[in-house]
């Protein structure tokens, strides 16, 4: 099992027992914030922390991307707004890696976002 840095890895028991509200933080990430099972599995508050994460700098990558796309789309440059809709995919990229790392039972920061700041305490 890995482990980050600064983190305590939980007992393997929990990490067994929690491994499905574990993925789900990456897909829906607010169902474990309502079951509260983030509160007794620091399997499931690390992951939601990150599934938590990923949406919010999703939100602002996709903002980010239509404001670029909607300015190379009105400019010369406009055949690049086709090559940069490729780019909406790449959340798509961390959730897969999330979900990989929650079904493997490993307590990895996604790359890039994973360490910006923690939402859960």
């Amino acid at each position: 099992m890995q482990q980050q840095q600064g983190y305590q890895a939980p007992p393997q028991n929990d990490i067994e027992a929690n491994k499905g509200m574990a993925i789900l933080a990456y897909i829906i990430f607010f169902v474990p914030l309502i079951a509260g099972t983030y509160k007794t599995s620091p399997f499931v508050k690390f992951h939601t922390n990150q599934g938590t994460l990923l949406f919010i700098c999703n939100c602002a990558f996709m903002v980010l991307m239509s404001i670029l796309i909607f300015i190379l789309a009105i400019t010369p440059l406009g055949f690049l707004s086709f090559l940069l809709t490729f780019l909406y995919f790449a959340p798509l990229v961390f959730v897969i890696i999330g979900i990989i790392n929650a079904a493997g039972g490993k307590f990895v920061k996604l790359p890039l976002i994973g360490g910006l700041f923690t939402i859960l305490k």
